[in-house]
């Protein structure tokens, strides 16, 4: 993505970032999409395997426009996916979602989900440039804990064998929200039958320390710091 495009306030809406329902949740606003991946830990990676669609579940960080997934070169996606110059990417969605609270309505009908969410389409690459590949792994591992990743031993050369990262780049993208209260037909307004939204939040809990740690070992501050926005 060129400086100009990733500096513009929205991403481009296209066939493929343009819901068919529910238009009006639809968002290319640029911070929010950033805000909804990097609240986040864990993406969803979807392709084609042998002529069947596959879902898989793993970590991932944004650093700029461009999103790292974190992975094993012995996985399939991994092994499917080229440098994007002598071996074509593979064709990809990503999604990231956040339920933000149960929406509970008097009809059945209309119980839904107040949610944010991202959806990236587009042709994943493998990072094989060592430079790349290691500022891609600080920033997984950052994107968990900023900070953890000065704070730990670096992978060595048989980690790093055994590790592979893909690298996304974002530009079909869309967000999608939907916040507020039950939306109930009037003829349903008087049915005696409780309405409203149950919210549903994430929270870190106290750190528990591993039974091997040693005593002198103290727990570091970012343990316990608020995630800050952005990270």
């Amino acid at each position: 993505m060129s400086a100009t495009a990733s500096q513009r306030p929205s991403y481009e809406a296209v066939g493929r970032t343009t819901p068919t329902r529910n238009r009006d949740r639809a968002s290319y606003d640029r911070d929010l999409v950033h805000a909804i991946l990097d609240e986040g830990y864990v993406c969803h990676l979807g392709f084609v395997r042998d002529g069947a669609p596959v879902v898989l579940p793993t970590l991932y960080a944004r650093a700029g426009e461009r999103l790292y997934v974190h992975g094993s070169t012995g996985s399939r996606p991994l092994r499917a996916a080229g440098d994007g110059t002598e071996a074509p990417g593979l064709a990809v969605c990503l999604t990231v979602t956040h339920v933000d609270g149960l929406v509970l309505a008097r009809s059945a009908f209309h119980h839904s989900a107040n949610y944010r969410s991202v959806v990236v389409h587009g042709e994943a690459r493998q990072v094989t440039d060592p430079q790349e590949r290691t500022a891609a792994l600080d920033a997984l591992v950052n994107h968990v804990l900023p900070g953890r990743a000065a704070d730990c031993r670096p992978a060595d050369a048989r980690e790093l064998a055994a590790t592979a990262v893909l690298a996304l780049d974002l530009v079909e993208v869309s967000a999608k929200v939907r916040s507020g209260p039950p939306v109930d037909e009037p003829e349903d307004l008087s049915l005696p039958h409780w309405a409203g939204v149950l919210p549903v939040r994430s929270t870190r809990g106290e750190p528990v320390p591993a039974d091997d740690l040693a005593g002198t070992v103290a727990a570091p501050a970012y343990l316990t710091a608020p995630r800050r926005p952005g990270r």
